[in-house]
């Protein structure tokens, strides 16, 4: 399904007076309004195309209506996504949920959508039809030889898709680890893993990245072999100069200080971007911003003032993808709600006065530095975030016009009411 511009046209008509008041008001508020636009304009975030069905848990799915069932599908229903907020730029595929039966044909419908292919991920965290080796008991980390081939060879292949389509960089998640003390020699298990890795990072071309992503628990609930943000770092910095460490903000222990873990990565140069989502407990894949939206500014703070201090462009030299989803939303609703706290989170942080945040921690001013980053959160940025997206074409409320031009509606109307895209 593709969308009218005409119909964003006339929503946006409808919504213009009102968001040219509130954008007035917050040009006479923040200074630097034209340069945070253009930053905004510059900034887009990545789809993933196991995030366009409804999620589920580990006790059952609850499939929605009109969900994509083919590649295609899930490329138009981020294009809508893009077309609607100009800030979806990309889609993430998973292999091998996602294997493209025509590259020319698939490349020629991310052009009409105006789509990029961002990191292509591979999945050997659960055994697929026809696998010959299982990965019960962990994949690159796995005391089976002949296991362990079969996954380096599954991140080669997903490798050479991403080539075909224009990717540059491998995410490589495990959840290899152990259930049980006893159940599994730590050391061999790191050996294992890193000789396994090193294979994979041998067949990358010269341009790209790979991306070593960690997790604190689940599957496996006594250790996992890249279990926190130091495991991670240790595997890219024996890999070499093409490996980072990939940050899931939902990948910690409760209460982990994220946004130290990402100021120091991005010191060391092996910061490789963001899976975007929230959480209450643990691993939740909420929408982003749902539960902990202060936090999200904070991690956006060290990003900018990081990046800033690298000399780094902020749309490009990280990696920007959202990894949440949830069994009782509507997908699309849901990505449209989490890219506008990622727009408006990147907006606070462009806004902090870094001039007079390091002179309050120079002078160990607690008190100013904390009032500071208050009152730029508390700063109402959504006006600003808005008008990046109508200078773009897209819509002032994206939401809101999902919903007013029924659009789930339409989608089960094309699709049916008892498709399931694939993915978990």
């Amino acid at each position: 399904m593709r969308i009218d511009t005409s119909a964003i046209q006339k929503h946006n008509d409808q919504y213009l007076s009102r968001h040219q008041k509130h954008f007035d008001f917050a040009k006479s508020e923040v200074g630097n309004t034209e340069a945070i636009i253009k930053k905004l304009i510059d900034f887009q975030v990545a789809i993933p195309s196991w995030a366009l069905g409804t999620g589920g848990t580990r006790f059952g799915r609850f499939a929605g209506a009109g969900e994509p069932g083919t590649l295609e599908q899930k490329m138009e229903d981020v294009g809508l996504l893009h077309a609607l907020n100009k800030s979806s730029g990309a889609i993430s595929l998973h292999i091998p949920w996602d294997i493209p039966k025509d590259y020319s044909a698939i490349k020629k419908l991310g052009a009409e959508l105006n789509l990029k292919f961002d990191a292509v991920n591979s999945n050997t965290f659960q055994d697929q039809p026809g696998q010959e080796q299982t990965y019960k008991f962990g994949s690159l980390q796995n005391v089976n030889k002949a296991i362990r081939k079969q996954a380096i060879q599954h991140n080669i292949d997903v490798i050479k898709h991403g080539v075909e389509l224009g990717s540059q960089s491998l995410t490589v998640w495990l959840s290899d680890g152990s259930c049980f003390p006893g159940q599994l020699n730590f050391r061999k298990a790191f050996q294992n893993t890193l000789e396994s890795l090193e294979e994979i990072y041998a067949a990358l071309p010269a341009d790209w990245k790979m991306f070593v992503e960690y997790k604190a628990f689940e599957p496996n609930f006594y250790s996992m072999t890249v279990g926190d943000w130091g495991q991670s770092l240790l595997y890219a910095n024996k890999l070499g100069a093409k490996a980072y460490t990939l940050v899931d903000l939902g990948h910690h222990l409760p209460n982990a200080n994220i946004e130290q873990i990402v100021s120091l990565l991005l010191m060391e140069g092996k910061l490789a971007g963001f899976h975007f989502n929230d959480s209450k407990y643990g691993d939740d894949d909420l929408t982003v911003g749902s539960i902990k939206p202060y936090q999200l500014f904070l991690i956006f703070n060290e990003l900018v003032e990081g990046m800033d201090a690298r000399g780094m462009n902020h749309a490009t030299d990280l990696g920007w993808m959202i990894d949440a989803s949830h069994n009782v939303k509507d997908p699309l609703e849901d990505l449209l709600q989490s890219v506008e706290a990622i727009m408006m989170s990147y907006a606070h942080a462009l806004l902090v006065d870094r001039n007079k945040l390091n002179t309050a921690q120079d002078n160990n001013d607690v008190v100013a530095a904390q009032e500071l980053l208050k009152q730029t959160f508390h700063t109402d940025v959504r006006s600003i975030v808005a008008e990046a997206r109508l200078r773009s074409g897209g819509a002032l409320q994206p939401l809101q016009f999902y919903r007013e031009q029924q659009l789930r509606q339409q989608l089960i109307k094309e699709r049916g009411i008892a498709t399931k895209a694939t993915g978990l």
